[in-house]
């Protein structure tokens, strides 16, 4: 089966580097082909025997943290997976016009209905789909105070944000 996996934090703002030779090199050890990464923040993909998403997760955290050192959520999503986030992206207009402001936003459970909507006074737009926060900054992303509003509104810890480019590539990378 193939797995493409979004390390949460990994070589952002100086925390969590691992080079990505070196993530490589990790997962081919542990017997995944077909390796490949994508950009330097914690996106790869491979071929894997194993069908169970959250077993492959489970393993691939605790052989990290034991062989790397590196202690942080690795979220897994199959093609089919991609394939659904891509169909149910409610901004295709955004995707459009800004696609590196449209984030998404994965995590390991469906995201909880209850925190949306978000109390914040800013011009971005939430939705959540499954597993999948959706987030357009029609403005900036660097400079919003969403982070914020998301932190105190208590939103799950364990996730990871990818821009609508890196979708569609790890989506292709998946094929």
């Amino acid at each position: 089966m193939r797995w493409a996996v979004l390390l949460k934090g990994v070589n952002v703002g100086g925390n969590r580097k691992i080079p990505m030779a070196d993530l490589r090199d990790f997962l081919t050890g542990l017997g995944l082909t077909d390796v490949k990464t994508l950009l330097a923040s914690g996106n790869a993909v491979f071929d894997s025997e194993e069908k169970d998403a959250a077993k492959l997760e489970a393993r691939l955290e605790h052989e990290a943290k034991a062989k790397l050192g590196l202690d942080t959520g690795w979220l897994l999503r199959s093609h089919a997976d991609l394939v659904a986030v891509v169909k149910a992206n409610p901004f295709p207009e955004a995707a459009k016009a800004h696609p590196s402001h449209l984030l998404v936003h994965f995590h390991r459970e469906p995201f909880p209905a209850h925190l949306l909507p978000l109390a914040h006074d800013g011009p971005e737009r939430l939705a959540a789909e499954g597993r999948e926060l959706f987030v357009d900054y029609p403005v900036d992303v660097g400079h919003s105070k969403l982070p914020q509003s998301m932190n105190k509104a208590k939103f799950p810890k364990l996730a990871t944000a990818r821009n609508w480019n890196t979708v569609l590539k790890l989506v292709e990378l998946t094929r």
